[in-house]
């Protein structure tokens, strides 16, 4: 479990399937991805988070609101794999409830997950990526300090080729320890 001053970043819960799934179905969450998510798919994410927590010792944790125990979304470091110039890689990612948009907490989130991640695992980089057209996960990656390169966008293997979403941008942050 980690904590920052308005969220908690902890394991997931029986409790969370709910509110997950019901944020993975919401289709403005879900704009930068190919498709929302069914039940079904939802509940077999959280399956295959709870894995690479078991395979890695960290990875996207279910986060919640400390004043409230809101159920807010996920955020955290995740081993990306798909075949890529910059693969294999840790990833840091985060996707939130529309309730919780505009306060801030994917980037106090994820601020605390790359200082996990630099501090404790010893990672040397860690990177995050997404469609060209995700501006506000781009702005995140911005306020995280990440920097990219033209050289380093790429076309995402597991969205389809032509897809309007497949071109995405790749931003990297080096740990400077």
């Amino acid at each position: 479990m980690l904590t920052t001053q308005r969220l908690i970043l902890r394991d997931w819960r029986e409790s969370d399937r709910g509110p997950f799934a019901q944020m993975n179905a919401d289709p403005e969450v879900m704009e930068y991805f190919p498709a929302p998510l069914a039940r079904q798919e939802s509940d077999a994410m959280i399956g295959r988070m709870k894995r690479h927590h078991q395979d890695y010792g960290y990875g996207l944790w279910a986060v919640e609101e400390a004043a409230t125990q809101a159920f807010v979304g996920l955020i955290g470091l995740n081993m990306t794999k798909f075949k890529a110039h910059f693969t294999p890689a840790v990833e840091v990612g985060w996707r939130l409830a529309r309730a919780f948009w505009g306060k801030g907490y994917a980037t106090e989130g994820a601020k605390k997950a790359i200082s996990y991640g630099f501090d404790v695992i010893g990672l040397t980089e860690i990177v995050s990526f997404t469609s060209k057209s995700n501006h506000r996960s781009i702005a995140v990656m911005k306020r995280l300090g990440m920097t990219t390169q033209e050289a380093d966008d790429f076309d995402h293997p597991n969205v389809p080729s032509g897809h309007v979403l497949q071109r995405h941008v790749l931003y990297r942050l080096k740990n400077n320890q």
